[in-house]
């Protein structure tokens, strides 16, 4: 019987194995992920692939990250309003020469690793 029931949960566990996409744990938002900056996007910009945000001149962007090294040229960010609707906004990287930075909401400097895997469009 007792085995019956440790079987019962193995399999039960295996059926729901959290949450991983082809082993690999996929991170999750924490509560605290907060925008650190505000900007105007001046022009538009047309995302080339699913890594990228399309942004529309006059929108307002909220910027989730700065890029360093290779990549500085690019933040990571959202927009939200009449292009998105009700629907929820989605995160993508955007060139920072086309959005002028208004706003600053968090001033701390914080350095995250990244691996080739952070930038795979699925």
């Amino acid at each position: 019987m007792a085995w019956s029931l440790v079987f019962l949960g193995v399999v039960l566990l295996s059926a729901f194995p959290g949450p991983s996409a082809g082993g690999r744990p996929m991170p999750k938002l924490a509560d605290r992920k907060m925008p650190i900056s505000m900007a105007v996007a001046l022009q538009d910009y047309v995302a080339p692939d699913c890594r990228f945000l399309t942004i529309h001149q006059g929108q307002v962007v909220y910027i989730f990250s700065k890029l360093k090294g290779r990549g500085r040229l690019f933040w990571g960010g959202s927009v939200q309003g009449d292009y998105y609707g009700d629907g929820a906004a989605r995160l993508g990287y955007f060139p920072s020469s086309i959005v002028r930075e208004d706003q600053t909401l968090k001033p701390a400097k914080t350095d995250v690793k990244t691996d080739i895997w952070d930038f795979y469009c699925q």
